[in-house]
């Protein structure tokens, strides 16, 4: 019988994580559970824990065993921001305005691009961030309920989508592609433009084990810069 491996084993647990098997904060089974449950060695299971550990899935302590996290840590090559406090890091005071809320059937360029299965629920969401009074990005986000259903019940009026889903819906692997665009003619107006004036545009998809859960496009002003430190 093929024993499983620790990449085998933290897929498994990863897609545990993603269909909340064990919600935020739980306690998992500890290794000797896990090993037998697996038929692995527990130091394939301690491999695959700390591999969970690294990308902040979950949090492990001596004598109080691993627990999901409740806010994940995640140590990517390109960390999430968040755009509040990216703002108010530069010294600009922030604001938000939410301009679009609706739960829609998945288009299909969406369910292609998320693996997502014809009639898929999602929340979309359309908004502005503000850096003293002018505006800094114009979000248009799609969240997949079938991975974070809670978001359902968000109304995002006073904190964006961008905050909620950091604190609150961990992912395994997020893919990012900037380039530069054309405002379409809501986006302009949103940022102030005119309809085709060049922009910055960044879009990101992140997943859970296998499952997608949110894909944004971010726009920008055509005087934005990123800034990354390695």
């Amino acid at each position: 019988m093929r024993r499983n491996s620790f990449r085998d084993i933290r897929t498994e647990l990863e897609r545990r994580i993603s269909r909340r098997v064990w919600e935020p904060g739980e306690t998992m089974p500890g290794e000797e559970a896990l090993a037998a449950e697996f038929g692995a060695a527990r130091a394939t299971v301690n491999r695959a824990l700390q591999e969970l550990a690294r990308s902040g899935l979950i949090e492990r302590k001596r004598k109080s065993g691993t627990r999901v996290a409740l806010h994940p840590v995640r140590e990517a090559r390109f960390a999430i921001p968040v755009v509040r406090a990216e703002i108010e890091a530069s010294g600009s005071a922030y604001e938000y305005r939410l301009l679009h809320r609706d739960k829609e059937n998945a288009p299909g360029w969406l369910r292609e691009r998320l693996g997502l299965d014809a009639g898929a629920r999602t929340l979309h969401v359309r908004c502005l961030h503000l850096a003293d009074g002018r505006p800094y990005q114009y979000e248009d986000r799609w969240i997949n309920l079938a991975a974070v259903p809670a978001a359902g019940s968000e109304d995002f009026g006073t904190a964006s989508p961008n905050e909620w889903l950091v604190a609150n819906a961990p992912f395994s692997r997020a893919q990012y592609s900037f380039g530069a665009a054309r405002a379409d003619p809501e986006e302009a107006q949103a940022l102030r433009l005119d309809p085709g004036e060049a922009v910055f545009v960044a879009e990101r998809t992140t997943w859970i084990a296998d499952r997608a859960i949110t894909h944004v496009r971010m726009v920008h002003p055509p005087s934005h810069r990123v800034v990354t430190w390695i």
